[in-house]
């Protein structure tokens, strides 16, 4: 059975997407996080696979579409909560975060029947994208993460145990309002470009 999943957190003010305050609000940063969770969301569903998973920390909102089940995040730090989603797995898995809203189906339609691992690094150092053929959580355990080196680190965890490794394209993730333009550019007619270019008129900005 082929599982994606999405690790994600409820999109309330004051508890995501931080780093976009300034020149946002706690309440519009929470407004773009929900809108790149929705994007994210629509790329996992129309993507093939046996069963897709959001693994959230907080509760379920209208935002979320039909066809996914709902798991809360487990665990301390993120790498011990993505160790909890990776275990939750009884076959081959693909993990995304909420940060890319420009992923795609086509990005995320992988063959883990011809290798052992997909690995897809972020411009800031981290990663996007992980999927596993045969999870394993010990592959997470004690990765530092949210770090310049977290992809690094990551990676390594991976050829050291001697899988086969395919690169995913590098994606940026948003964290930053310069981060949000530029990934607003690159998806243009999704949700969150969508949202970004309300608040930008709203604001005058």
């Amino acid at each position: 059975m082929t599982t994606l999943f999405v690790i994600a957190k409820e999109p309330r003010p004051g508890r995501v997407k931080t780093r976009l305050c300034p020149p946002f609000s706690p309440a519009e940063a929470a407004e773009l996080a929900e809108a790149a969770l929705v994007d994210t969301l629509d790329a996992v569903a129309a993507t093939p696979a046996d069963r897709r998973v959001l693994v959230l920390d907080g509760e379920p909102g209208p935002w979320l579409p039909s066809g996914f089940d709902v798991v809360p995040q487990r665990g301390g730090g993120l790498d011990e909560r993505l160790c909890a989603a990776f275990a939750d797995c009884d076959g081959p898995a693909l993990l995304v975060g909420m940060d890319t809203p420009q992923v795609t189906p086509e990005l995320l339609t992988v063959d883990l029947a011809a290798c052992d691992a997909y690995f897809g690094p972020a411009e800031d150092g981290g990663f996007w994208a992980l999927g596993l053929a045969a999870p394993d959580p010990e592959l997470l355990r004690g990765v530092p993460m949210s770090t310049a080196v977290t992809g690094a680190v990551q990676r390594a965890r991976l050829t050291a145990a001697g899988l086969r490794v395919r690169d995913l394209p590098v994606l940026r993730d948003v964290d930053t309002a310069d981060d949000a333009e530029a990934v607003a550019a690159v998806a243009p007619h999704g949700r969150f470009a969508a949202e970004l270019a309300r608040l930008r008129a709203v604001s005058g900005r």
